[in-house]
């Protein structure tokens, strides 16, 4: 991920990097993982592929109806118990929709006590009340709902009438419960001229965090390359979060700015800085070598509805090992899995006429997903970089 409020605004600091990355990620506050240097996983669990919405984007290709091999309650803790184990930091409860599973605040429980954080990725369609206190009595750390649009637009995504008004409803009555909920927006040409309108909708409801996903060609976000921001638009997307990240904080407004799956932000961020404040410009450049861009097989994993094990949930095709046959950290750790290796040494790899050159590749490494679904080739360019001919060399 791209704080842009962390580091426009002084907030996460090289210093600090360091500090934790000798502690390990024990305490370490959740804005510092990215910056650690440990490369124990963060874990995203769809926890079932069913979910109430068919959104255009699913990377899942998610319906509401049953689907056969999900992990049962008892595998579930036996993997948590290894991720434990194995010092992973976060476990991500994601679906289709998480909610639907009925032993979620269960997990969620069992996960907090094994000194795991827990948080929870949904729709927040079917956040009620009750829901909402139970999420803050069990403890899990945060909620993320998704809001693509005006309500219109985001109905329309969602291909649900009244969708937008009830995620509305699910993070107000996580906010009642004391439940931090912030709100994702997957861009593209559907909904990038609702932007200011959705960040409108977040100060007006003191909505948290709010963290922009680029679109990735996967599931049925495959069917959208199409669909996706020109990089023109992507330079515009660009200019309204970073005027909107000065506005806030400016005003005092604590709602924090994120993006992801596009380290091309990160490079405009510094580059951007670097007329402003050179001394800066190298403390961010050097946060985001400690980060090393996508974090896909390296501080990010999968594991899907059936036990599967993938670099990052948009991977799905390619399949690590199965935590019904074999522990995780087995699998994470697999030095004879070529695939595996090689995302742990990105940029060794990386080649194309743009991102083979690219002077900041160690820093952003582009999307592998997006370079294989247009070019055939997991190692080519990144059909979403938005950075000028120019700019790759600069």
């Amino acid at each position: 991920m791209i704080g842009f409020t962390k580091l426009l605004c002084g907030v996460a600091t090289i210093g600090e990097a360091l500090n934790y990355s000798r502690q390990g990620e024990s305490g370490v506050p959740a804005h510092m993982l990215q910056f650690t240097t440990s490369e124990r996983p963060l874990v995203a669990w769809n926890t079932t592929r069913r979910c109430n919405l068919r959104c255009l984007h699913c990377y899942l290709d998610s319906e509401d109806k049953d689907y056969a091999g999900e992990l049962t309650t008892e595998q579930a803790k036996a993997m948590i118990d290894d991720l434990a184990q194995m010092g992973s930091p976060v476990l991500l409860f994601s679906g289709g929709e998480p909610l639907l599973r009925k032993d979620l605040f269960e997990l969620g429980e069992y996960t907090i006590s094994k000194g795991v954080r827990a948080v929870i990725s949904s729709n927040g369609t079917i956040i009620d009340e009750a829901k909402a206190k139970r999420i803050a009595e069990v403890g899990f750390s945060y909620v993320g709902i998704s809001i693509d649009g005006a309500p219109e637009t985001h109905d329309q995504f969602r291909q649900k009438k009244g969708a937008f008004d009830a995620a509305i409803r699910g993070i107000e009555n996580c906010a009642r419960a004391g439940v931090k909920a912030g709100v994702r927006l997957t861009i593209n040409q559907h909904n990038y001229r609702d932007l200011g309108k959705v960040l409108d909708i977040v100060e007006h409801h003191k909505i948290p965090r709010f963290c922009m996903y680029h679109l990735v060609y996967s599931g049925r976000g495959r069917d959208l390359a199409k669909q996706d921001l020109t990089p023109e638009q992507s330079r515009r997307v660009f200019e309204t979060l970073i005027e909107k990240t000065y506005d806030w904080h400016k005003r005092g407004i604590e709602t924090e700015i994120l993006t992801t799956d596009n380290h091309a932000d990160g490079v405009m961020l510094e580059k951007h800085i670097r007329s402003l404040n050179p001394e800066r410009a190298l403390e961010i450049t050097e946060l985001q070598k400690r980060h090393g861009g996508c974090s896909a097989g390296r501080k990010f994993a999968n594991v899907d509805w059936r036990g599967d094990v993938h670099a990052c949930q948009f991977w799905n095709h390619v399949t690590l090992g199965n935590v019904k046959e074999h522990r995780f950290s087995e699998i994470w750790t697999d030095e004879n899995n070529p695939f595996l290796q090689k995302l742990k040494h990105l940029h060794e790899h990386i080649r194309g006429q743009r991102c083979g050159i690219c002077k900041y590749k160690t820093i952003c490494g582009g999307c592998r997903i997006r370079a294989e679904a247009i070019t055939g080739d997991m190692w080519g360019d990144d059909p979403a970089c938005f950075l000028s001919d120019k700019e790759i060399r600069e």
